[in-house]
């Protein structure tokens, strides 16, 4: 059987060695404003597609702002967006795009990012995960600044939502996700458990569909990690039902 972990921010790593970043990606859709269903204003804070390019639309200038629209507004952007994207894609509020584009440092000999729910990583790291047999790994570009020369070549990997939290480790009395944006109110599980009938077996690396601040690695990739000598992430089982 698949054993599945909870990838999260290795607060021990040296960040020199795994590299720091500060960036946003390049484009966005908005915030929900007063949800019509819920009454809600949100955003998720990490559903990130860097391989999906804006730059051709007619539109492009309008996903540059982050800000809060009304429901009927969200809804035209993201139906501009939907066909650029991969097939079946939520696209909650917030969902951003394109390459992240800001400053880093570092040497990046491990994995970055992970305290913002996304992974920057070497060219070269990505080939030889590649090589181990680690399926379903997308490298999209990146346009970050490195003062020192030459800067290393870095990647962002394109983590889709696959897979969900099992309704067992919810709250008994919670309330569904709203009929009108999706919103399900809810903070993470001290102790999450996958839904085992949900979860991809074409892929080694994803984040979960109904909370997408969680990032899932399988053995296969955490067995590769550890074997290619990475760091930068701490692995945390998580229980299947």
């Amino acid at each position: 059987m698949t054993r599945f972990f909870h990838l999260r921010h290795d607060k021990t790593a040296n960040f020199r060695r795994n590299g720091l970043i500060d960036a946003a990606h390049k484009w966005g859709l908005p915030g929900l404003k007063n949800c019509p269903g819920c009454g809600a204003t949100w955003s998720v804070s990490a559903q990130f597609y860097p391989g999906v390019d804006l730059s051709e639309l007619p539109e492009e200038a309008e996903f540059k702002e982050p800000r809060a629209e009304p429901f009927s507004e969200l809804v035209r952007l993201r139906e501009l967006v939907r066909p650029l994207t991969p097939p079946n894609a939520r696209l909650p509020p917030g969902t951003n795009f394109g390459p992240l584009v800001g400053r880093a440092s570092g040497q990046f000999e491990g994995f970055a990012g992970l305290e913002d729910c996304l992974i920057v990583l070497r060219r070269d790291t990505l080939e030889a995960l590649q090589s181990a047999g680690v399926r379903g790994l997308q490298g999209c570009r990146t346009e970050l600044y490195f003062r020192q020369k030459p800067p290393p070549d870095v990647l962002e990997l394109q983590l889709e939502p696959r897979g969900l939290l099992h309704p067992d480790c919810f709250p008994p009395d919670l309330a569904p996700p709203c009929a009108t944006c999706g919103r399900l109110g809810l903070r993470l599980p001290d102790d999450p458990i996958l839904d085992g009938a949900s979860l991809p077996t074409d892929m080694d690396l994803f984040r979960v569909g109904n909370y997408s601040t969680v990032l899932i690695g399988t053995e296969r990739f955490k067995d590769a990690v550890e074997q290619g000598g990475w760091t930068g992430i701490s692995f945390r089982e998580l229980p299947v039902r």
